[in-house]
């Protein structure tokens, strides 16, 4: 199994040079054919006679066109002569971005963001709305922070439940859990659910080694904040990248409007590996 082609979302106007970084490693570990894609939506101002100034649509029609060939020429210049083949995507629609991204993601093996920084406005007519993105994109998603430019698998932690999500994204993982210099795949559970928790681990232990993946396992004892839990221990272990899986539309809603969900995906030292 590996990752034959990759497709990374770029945000417009605002740089993409961490995340670019990112897609370079990738493409060059896997050889990858590499598709960048952007997408936004025209200005939407009325005003009391229900028409919008004809100036305004002009220039916002000018802005849309700047950012998008100036996003591809940052992709293309940041994949040139690493990725075994290139191609750009684009796209002006009035409907929901992430719906748009989500299918034309079917191209690909693994779909690359940058999520939006905290501060900035929730201007969805720039930027996709990522929640909404993991929720239909039906493709693991590997989440790049502002301020990482590179990918560190020295070592990677994997959270664990027995669930649809979390087994899906341990499988889609796999390619890079393969170049990972030290697993542990961890499951936080209440404490008359551990010896449970330690026999699917063995399970997962075994398995992974099956595909020549070595893997600490660990369990611990829920105290009523899973997501704080497995951030703690993410740190404690120096994790530079966290598996898991998406498991709904509220805790997504949640990490994109700010909480520990979001800190959690949105770690400013690591990236995120999730699929749903």
């Amino acid at each position: 199994m590996t990752y034959s082609t990759l497709m990374v979302l770029l945000n417009l106007g605002v740089s993409n040079d961490g995340l670019l970084h990112v897609a370079a490693d990738l493409a060059a570990r896997f050889n990858a054919h590499v598709i960048g894609i952007a997408a936004c939506q025209p200005l939407q101002i009325s005003y009391g006679d229900g028409y919008m100034s004809g100036d305004l649509i002009e220039q916002d029609r000018l802005e849309m066109s700047s950012q998008t060939t100036q996003a591809e020429a940052d992709f293309r210049a940041a994949l040139h002569g690493i990725a075994s083949r290139l191609e750009w995507r684009s796209t002006v629609l009035p409907t929901s971005l992430a719906t748009y991204v989500a299918e034309q993601a079917g191209a690909a093996d693994l779909l690359i963001v940058g999520p939006e920084e905290k501060g900035l406005t929730r201007d969805f007519s720039r930027r996709v709305n990522v929640g909404e993105l993991v929720m239909q994109v039906a493709r693991p998603v590997l989440l790049v922070p502002p301020g990482v430019n590179q990918l560190n698998l020295e070592n990677v932690v994997v959270g664990s439940k027995a669930t649809r999500e979390a087994r899906r994204a341990i499988s889609d993982a796999l390619p890079l859990l393969k170049q990972a210099g030290h697993v542990t795949v961890l499951e936080i559970a209440a404490a008359a659910e551990i010896p449970a928790a330690r026999d699917r681990l063995k399970d997962a232990a075994d398995w992974l080694g099956r595909h020549g993946i070595s893997v600490e396992t660990m369990t611990a004892v829920s105290q009523g904040n899973d997501a704080a839990e497995l951030d703690a221990i993410a740190q404690e272990k120096g994790a530079g990248m966290l598996v898991a899986g998406a498991y709904g539309h509220s805790r997504l809603r949640e990490w994109m409007l700010g909480g520990v969900t979001r800190n959690l995906m949105l770690h400013p030292a690591r990236c995120s590996f999730v699929s749903h």
